[in-house]
């Protein structure tokens, strides 16, 4: 109850509690069995951020944010799995005979009484955010018996008769690779990146576009961790001299799960990055984009179209695949016939002929497009125009009166003009099919659990009246558990939107410049990426920086 008491009283004492509330709080309280900060957020009388601060400022206590921390195997084994279950707590480092400490709760003396004593270390104290600290015993802990497994098993055989038995799905190695990739799925990670350090084996998630170290593991676990990704991509385990690429389909909490697997030979062993294509994800519907009222007009008027190319540009990770499928969910009816040339088939999509490409059996895109021109269709979607073959028959079968969509990378709308005819396209080919261009790019969003208002600075407003927008308050997230501090969770795209007209198609077979085609393009309604940006700014969707980050020196 002394505990309690003092927590209240510093909450109280910073003016964030009555005296009244703190005592109904305190009775309260007692029949839920839970602690003052959790029941007092629980039932919003503070917010997480206001309990972190007030211990922070008022009692020294440090805040620490524990996606920003690498922790070592050693150290998470001074603490027993159920103790930090039981008590909230992580160990972060030590320090001599000391133990720093995350716990969410930093005034729980009987939990530090009881760490001291059963670690034999003098307990330091900071304070961590509830739901990211559960995260992160889940993340540590989870891990913790099947690599100790391993680290046994590689220090009681040499290394070559150590290896595991890929294909014995209780063998430590698979566990420990699985649930690597299970919590990438569940936090939503597009990407699973295993860098080899002189030191340890680092793993990399990268959510939301930015990547994060999650984990290190020890330097003798590398090749055993690196040999079972191999097995599941069917690639040659004995080959560590040449890249190689691969893919495995798996099952993950009932959903199918496509990864693609690439290694790379670094100087310190092999590099794996595994791609994570969610195969059960649900489709996403034009209007669910994020387009402007005047992008998605413009947007469904172009592929509303019989015949032409759509483009939808933009550099690797930009949503491009996202937007294309979406526009083939719309044109998806009964009286058309579609078939799609992708690399790799990302989502599967009822009605719709979809064509993997396998360049080891001589499907190609170039290939594969001429072979489903053949088919009857009416619209055809190629997953990527990488090259002039790709583009010369794209074009070509746009002229015959087919619909083809497809993506392009390129850093603007009017930029792809260029791209197809320094690819070799004929300028008359590009401008008579060339339809729609849509170039788009992903900002972080601010995340929704700890968005705040503030009043924009000076050049924060000006920047935006310079773009003919407006806004008294601005947004932005100040951090808490549900997005690992950053501010962000989720993202959104912001898009400029080109719509070919006959003006433009003189343009083309003129072989202006791109500055001229943009600047006809926006006198004729295109708004430019950097606007659209700033009125999802204005609108409190994301952040000066998040667009400045994307659209950058692009605009």
């Amino acid at each position: 109850m002394a505990i309690h008491k003092r927590l209240g009283d510093l909450l109280v004492e910073a003016g964030l509690l009555t005296e009244e509330q703190l005592q109904t709080a305190l009775t309260e309280q007692q029949e839920t069995k839970m602690r003052l900060g959790e029941f007092l957020i629980a039932r919003s009388f503070i917010t997480e951020q206001q309990l972190i601060e007030t211990l922070e400022f008022q009692l020294g206590i440090p805040h620490v944010q524990l996606y920003k921390q690498v922790i070592e195997q050693k150290v998470i084994n001074i603490i027993p799995q159920r103790l930090a279950e039981q008590h909230q707590v992580l160990p972060i480092r030590t320090e001599g005979n000391k133990l720093i400490l995350a716990m969410a709760d930093p005034l729980d003396y009987f939990a530090i009484d009881e760490l001291r004593m059963s670690t034999g270390y003098r307990i330091e104290p900071t304070i961590a955010a509830r739901e990211e600290l559960k995260r992160a015993i889940r993340r540590y802990y989870g891990l913790q018996e099947s690599v100790e497994q391993i680290s046994q098993i590689l220090q009681t055989r040499s290394q070559e008769e150590s290896k595991p038995q890929p294909e014995e799905e209780d063998s430590p190695v698979v566990k420990t690779v699985n649930q690597i990739i299970t919590q990438a799925v569940q936090m939503g990670a597009s990407d699973i990146h295993f860098d080899p350090q002189e030191d340890c084996l680092r793993i990399r998630y990268r959510v939301d576009g930015m990547m994060r170290t999650e984990r290190t593991l020890p330097p003798h676990m590398q090749s055993v961790i690196i040999a079972r990704i191999k097995v599941m991509g069917n690639l040659n385990v004995a080959e560590r001299r040449l890249p190689q690429d691969g893919r495995v389909e798996i099952e993950i909490q009932y959903r199918k799960i496509d990864i693609r697997i690439s290694t790379l030979p670094t100087i310190h062993g092999e590099k794996v990055v595994m791609r994570i294509l969610d195969l059960g994800s649900t489709l996403t519907e034009i209007e669910k984009l994020g387009l402007s009222e005047h992008n998605q007009q413009l947007f469904y008027k172009g592929i509303q179209n019989a015949h032409g190319v759509v483009l939808i540009t933009g550099p690797t990770g930009s949503g491009k695949t996202t937007t294309l499928y979406s526009a083939l969910a719309r044109l998806n009816h009964d009286e058309v016939n579609i078939i799609t040339v992708e690399d790799p088939v990302e989502y599967q999509l009822k009605g719709i002929n979809q064509v993997q490409v396998n360049p080891a059996t001589g499907v190609t895109f170039a290939r594969g497009l001429r072979t489903i021109l053949r088919q009857d269709p009416n619209i055809v979607m190629i997953g990527e125009i990488r090259d002039s073959e790709t583009a010369e028959i794209a074009v070509r079968a746009a002229m015959t009166g087919h619909l083809v969509l497809s993506t392009l990378h390129t850093n603007s709308a009017v930029n792809a003009v260029t791209r197809l005819i320094d690819m070799g396209v004929q300028p008359f080919l590009v401008s008579s099919s060339v339809h729609c261009i849509v170039a788009q790019r992903l900002v972080r969003r601010i995340c929704p659990r700890c968005s705040s208002e503030y009043t924009p600075l000076e050049e924060e407003s000006k920047l935006l009246r310079q773009h003919g927008l407006h806004a008294q308050k601005l947004r932005k997230g100040t951090g808490c558990g549900d997005c690992a501090r950053s501010g962000y969770k989720g993202r959104l795209a912001i898009h400029e939107i080109l719509l070919v007209d006959d003006t433009l198609r003189s343009m083309i077979l003129q072989r202006r410049s791109d500055s001229e085609y943009r600047s006809y393009a926006i006198q004729n309604g295109m708004i430019p990426m950097m606007q659209d940006g700033l009125a999802k700014v204005a609108a409190g969707l994301t952040t000066f920086s998040e667009v400045f980050r994307v659209v950058g020196s692009d605009i």
